[in-house]
């Protein structure tokens, strides 16, 4: 069955993992180093993902189909186009389609880039 096609209009997201950014010899400091760059499509975060979500304590802010990529992982940093850090809580992997949907909570405490 051929693979369903999607499109990724929305904007771009940077994908980043959490490193040391410190220079050598200085003390270790957690940072953020690129690792993808992908186009994204905003989806909708639907109540069951939603309620489901913050009985976890966790609020889903995003959620942003991409093209799948199996590097991305829920230890990483999402950067969409408002700029901002998010956390990516959830991936998932819809059936007969190469794309992954990303699931984000804003941080509070954002990191610098390296």
């Amino acid at each position: 069955m051929p693979s369903k096609t999607q499109t990724f209009n929305d904007g771009i997201v940077k994908i980043y993992k959490i490193d040391n950014i410190a220079e050598p010899g200085n003390m270790p400091k957690d940072g953020l180093i690129l690792k993808e760059t992908l186009r994204y499509k905003e989806r909708t975060v639907g109540v069951n993902r939603y309620w489901a979500a913050l009985q976890d304590n966790i609020r889903i802010n995003h959620v942003l189909r991409v093209p799948e990529r199996r590097n991305v992982s829920t230890q990483d940093i999402a950067i969409p186009n408002d700029g901002k850090q998010y956390k990516i809580v959830q991936i998932q992997y819809p059936e007969d389609m190469s794309v992954m949907d990303l699931s984000l909570e804003r941080l509070e405490q954002e990191y610098e880039i390296g």
